[in-house]
């Protein structure tokens, strides 16, 4: 109904119309799409008396947004385990999506889904790992995670979600503490920007606890997965009571240093036997620049990227491990 209102509205107001007198942005999310058009479709099935049209309107009026919804500010973002052109209406309705966000996919689903891109990338495990299709173009992207209270608390408020007074957000797999900020109202709906019906699943439009300037982010870098270095022999640690750290040195992120330096001086948060893990597990661990005897040196300036953007353990479930 209120999309062939705006239709009505549009025609009234002839070509070039202002947008804001055909009405706000409107955001239409449909979860579960797989089950929900089923559960349509049964329902229809069950209640539709003589002469009532075969299709359920419920669908049909679906079919009306996503064929002419985005002239009228209405889009959809739809979410699906397999959006298969069976469960949607039909391969015409899965075309009026212009962005496609896939993870964790199959083949199957790839080629299903963004048969544009070839050869396909290589699906991974990596929590909160995702490919953003647009423009025949795919993008590995990290997406931001939400605890289910501070998901709610987002969705409901447009603010962060408070834990004993603190402000907490989403982050790269965990909660994080922010500092004290001024409280936003909610986002409008008229402020995304685009005219075509967005993608098979949304991703939060949350601010980052920490953002690292925008030349010190290699995204070049968390798009692929680099072998860990094999550790030196000279690199093993003596036993030692552990003291605080150094004074920092001077702001040098072109120097190389070694792993026991790097924690004195510039990374005293993380350990030194936390920095060896990483060196042997995580494969986005920085490759060591040289080597001073039988202990790798590392760029300072890498480290300090790698540790901002190192995966972190998320702090609450989600019932679906």
């Amino acid at each position: 109904m209120e999309g062939r209102r705006r239709v009505r509205v549009a025609d009234e107001l002839g070509i070039d119309p202002d947008p804001d007198a055909i009405g706000p942005r409107l955001l239409i999310l449909l979860e579960e799409v797989n089950a929900t058009m089923r559960q349509l479709a049964r329902y229809w099935e069950k209640i539709r008396e003589s002469g009532d049209p075969k299709t359920s309107p419920a669908v049909d009026a679906l079919m009306e947004i996503l064929f002419m919804g985005r002239q009228v500010r209405m889009h959809v973002l739809l979410v699906a385990q397999s959006a298969t052109a069976r469960a949607l209406g039909g391969p015409e309705v899965r075309e009026q999506f212009a962005t496609r966000i896939l993870a964790r996919y199959s083949v199957n689903a790839w080629r299903m889904l963004a048969p544009e891109v070839h050869p396909a990338p290589k699906s991974t495990k990596h929590p909160g790992r995702a490919q953003v299709v647009s423009g025949g173009a795919a993008r590995e992207t990290q997406v931001l995670f939400f605890t289910e209270a501070e998901a709610r608390q987002w969705a409901t408020t447009g603010k962060t979600a408070t834990d004993g007074g603190r402000e907490v957000g989403p982050a790269h797999g965990r909660s994080a503490v922010l500092p004290p900020q001024p409280q936003k109202p909610p986002a409008p709906a008229g402020s995304l920007a685009g005219t075509r019906s967005t993608t098979t699943a949304p991703t939060p439009a949350a601010p980052d606890p920490a953002p690292a300037p925008a030349a010190d982010r290699d995204v070049s870098a968390d798009a692929r997965c680099l072998p860990a270095p094999a550790a030196g022999p000279g690199d093993v640690a003596p036993s030692a009571p552990a003291t605080s750290p150094a004074s920092p040195a001077p702001a040098d992120d072109d120097q190389a240093v070694g792993l026991r330096e790097a924690h004195q001086h510039h990374l005293p948060d993380i350990t030194v036997a936390a920095l060896r893990y990483a060196r042997a597990n995580d494969c986005t661990f920085p490759k060591p620049v040289g080597k001073r005897g039988a202990e790798l040196l590392y760029r300072v300036g890498d480290l300090k990227k790698w540790a901002r953007n190192r995966p972190r353990a998320a702090t609450g479930g989600t019932g679906l491990d």
